[in-house]
């Protein structure tokens, strides 16, 4: 016969379908969204838009050229295509991020050759005020490290001073590097090394009020207190979907939750809600005031999706519960 932890854990197994629609509402809540356009196929970069709310900009990884898309994640189709103008030909484009400015900046910082190009640029364009196809003039900046050429994915503008940050991409000697006060755009701008980053970083993004920053890799996920300048990591870890190649990470502009991207034809964008520590300062304060619920007054899932989800955990509990007694009563009887 049978042990009865392996019975149980059976009659667990078979009370889970009951259960896990909860868990798969997570990754298709409202807030998350598929990218249709056919010709975004290597998104490797996110950055939520400050001028237009629910808009994400994105851009492929190479091969592409001077182009920036501006997705809706109500549709997940593209609104606006920007194209650069004035910045040459893009190399390996691997992040976004807006910044207080008001510009986009785009970090064509990658380096699959392991370190070996000399410099890498940085592009600046003004968010457009309207959402449609357009072409702009960028300004181009040239970057190069203190200490030597380096890969890397990730390209984050700190919220509040404005200064650009990279993190580079090595498991053995990652580190996070900061830019001038103000990016010059003639002769080379030196990123010096502030910190020491222990993953492998495939893109990273500020909370909109600079108090938190995030680094993900493809199987990792890392959100640091940010102050004065230098990270601080959390013991608490932001959750992290699973996806076929994760490439981009952006906070929601309320700073609430994190939206996770991905490469390949159809990629997905999985929003990911944030809680505790893990919570910008400024968008912890707004729920508390708020009696502890969603700034934006949307609470997670929907009054009845909870009412669901409520009812299916305690029916498994309860058909578990009945296994576990009935098969007490059996074992008891045939002793």
């Amino acid at each position: 016969m049978r042990s009865l932890p392996s019975v149980l854990g059976a009659a667990a197994l078979v009370a889970l379908p009951a259960a896990a629609p909860a868990a798969a509402d997570d990754h298709t809540s409202p807030s998350s969204f598929t990218i249709e356009d056919s010709r975004i196929t290597e998104s490797s970069g996110l950055a939520a838009s400050r001028a237009h709310p629910g808009v994400y900009w994105t851009h492929n990884d190479s091969d592409d050229g001077p182009y920036v898309y501006a997705v809706d994640s109500k549709t997940g189709r593209t609104v606006a295509t920007v194209t650069m103008r004035g910045v040459g030909s893009p190399r390996d484009v691997e992040a976004i991020s807006v910044g207080p400015d008001g510009h986009v900046y785009v970090g064509d910082i990658g380096d699959n050759l392991g370190g070996t190009w000399s410099h890498v640029w940085i592009y600046r364009f003004p968010e457009p005020k309207k959402l449609r196809n357009t072409t702009v003039t960028a300004t181009q900046f040239t970057v190069k490290y203190e200490d030597g050429p380096r890969n890397a994915e990730a390209m984050m503008i700190e919220p509040k001073t404005g200064r650009a940050y990279i993190a580079s991409k090595s498991q053995e000697d990652g580190g996070l590097y900061v830019g001038p006060k103000a990016l010059s755009a003639s002769g080379a701008n030196i990123f010096r090394r502030v910190a020491d980053i222990d993953m492998e970083v495939t893109d990273g993004a500020f909370a909109p009020d600079a108090s938190r920053l995030v680094l993900r890799g493809y199987f990792n996920v890392a959100e640091y207190r940010w102050r004065g300048g230098k990270p601080e990591r959390l013991k608490e870890e932001p959750d992290l979907p699973l996806q076929r190649q994760g490439e981009s990470v952006t906070f929601t502009t309320d700073g609430g939750t994190l939206m996770y991207g991905t490469e390949g034809p159809g990629s997905k964008v999985t929003a990911v809600k944030l809680g505790g520590e893990l919570l910008p300062d400024a968008t912890a304060k707004e729920q508390e005031k708020n009696g502890g619920g969603d700034p934006s007054g949307r609470d997670g899932a929907s009054k009845e999706e909870k009412d669901r989800n409520l009812f299916k955990g305690a029916l498994t509990f309860a058909v578990a519960a009945a296994l576990f007694f009935g098969l007490r009563s059996v074992l008891r009887r045939r002793r």
